[in-house]
């Protein structure tokens, strides 16, 4: 069965660093755009980035350019985004998603991991 599964959130100070990681499975990792997303509770899921699937195209929301880099190792099924200069602001759960390029019907999300960004 498909399965997305992120990593590496955690508790962080401003100006820190932390790297989150999606590890999928269950369908062609290579066909699908992969994105993150966050969310604060009370509030709309907000785009973080985008990344095509054989990783030659990025996208990042304003917020978070310059500071997150969004990467894939399509040889071991991984979408990767590595957080720097982080602040409060970004305090969300962080959630990986899988859309399939040719039928974005397919769609599939992983359970989220918790950044917390605090002094």
């Amino acid at each position: 069965q498909v399965q997305l599964v992120e990593s590496g959130g955690g508790l962080v100070q401003p100006g820190g660093s932390l790297l989150l990681s999606c590890a999928a499975s269950g369908f062609t990792f290579s066909r699908y755009t992969m994105s993150w997303y966050r969310q604060v509770p009370g509030r709309e899921r907000e785009l973080v980035a985008v990344i095509s699937g054989a990783g030659g195209g990025t996208n990042y929301a304003d917020s978070v350019k310059g500071r997150f880099t969004i990467s894939r190792d399509n040889t071991k099924n991984t979408v990767h985004l590595q957080m720097s200069s982080l602040k409060p602001e970004d305090t969300a759960v962080y959630y990986c998603k899988a859309t399939f390029s040719l039928n974005s019907r397919f769609e599939y999300w992983g359970q989220g991991t918790q950044v917390t960004v605090s002094s």
